[in-house]
């Protein structure tokens, strides 16, 4: 079977500014994907390429096998796109049935409502909603046509802690039943925790991709945590890649935590509740792009 998404040597350019720069990418049917990347990366560009709103200066773009914009036209793909403004005047299940007419196979209207959390929320009008709601709103839209491969641009910005679990067990559901998702997201405890696969993006370029656990090992960062003695000032340490300092307690990255703890101690400054710990996806993902600027 072809892969779900398949890009070749894609180069996009606006003006003076290469967006895309060579990337070549497969994504495998059934895969979770994160895509990540500080802002300017790529990532909106290559996403707008995948879902054919956008054309490739050079090299060559699959979508599910075909042609983006074909395999959109043909219902195989949902997308819950940041941005999208959500029309007034309508109630919540209105404008979810109103979707699933576009599409030749949708789900009922009660699966979708109830695949997003929305069943309580159905006689709503969209102009009612919370941020949270309405975002939970774009992705009934996205799933209403049961697509094979489905993007999710920033899927839980605006969402508690609550609704963005319940929204993660939805995909979860999503994922177990074959479907490709590709999402975007700044949440990288989401990213680690969710995605089966992790594409990290730097200035069009693709940095590191593999399973969460393979990247942050790539990225040879170890953390390093301790609290300051009060009143005691923290030393020059060697090769501290970054540092954050609350109260008295430091937090320190670094690609030899060995030599780091060996100059701590000798500097003689005072100290407890030291640890030494593996990068978590965040301090990867930092040392990552810091490295590629």
């Amino acid at each position: 079977m072809p892969p779900a998404v398949r890009f070749e040597q894609v180069t996009k350019t606006f003006g003076s500014v290469r967006a895309l720069d060579g990337i070549s990418l497969d994504i495998a049917e059934g895969e979770t994907v994160a895509l990540l990347g500080p802002n300017g990366a790529g990532k909106s560009t290559a996403i707008g390429i995948m879902l054919g709103l956008r054309r490739p200066d050079r090299g060559t773009a699959h979508t599910l096998g075909a042609d983006p914009a074909t395999a959109v036209r043909g219902g195989r793909i949902g997308a819950m796109l940041q941005t999208a403004a959500l029309p007034p005047g309508v109630t919540v299940a209105e404008l979810v049935d109103c979707v699933r007419g576009f599409y030749p196979r949708p789900l009922t209207l009660s699966d979708a409502l109830s695949r997003a959390d929305l069943t309580s929320l159905a006689a709503r009008r969209v102009e009612a909603l919370s941020g949270g709601q309405a975002q939970r709103v774009r992705f009934a839209l996205a799933i209403a046509g049961d697509p094979e491969l489905i993007f999710l641009d920033e899927p839980t910005s605006a969402m508690d802690v609550g609704a963005r679990r319940a929204f993660w067990e939805g995909m979860r559901a999503q994922a177990a039943q074959g479907h490709t998702v590709l999402f975007a997201t700044h949440h990288l405890d989401e990213a680690d925790a969710i995605a089966d696969r992790v594409v990290v993006m730097q200035k069009g370029r693709v940095i590191a991709d593999g399973a969460p656990g393979t990247v942050k090992a790539a990225a040879g960062a170890r953390t390093v945590r301790f609290t300051l003695q009060e009143g005691a000032g923290l030393p020059t340490l060697p090769g501290v890649a970054g540092s954050a300092v609350h109260g008295g307690q430091v937090i320190l990255r670094t690609g030899d935590s060995d030599a780091l703890v060996r100059a701590l101690i000798q500097s003689g400054v005072p100290f407890r509740d030291l640890e030494v710990a593996g990068a978590g996806l965040e301090e990867a993902f930092v040392a990552l792009t810091e490295e590629a600027s």
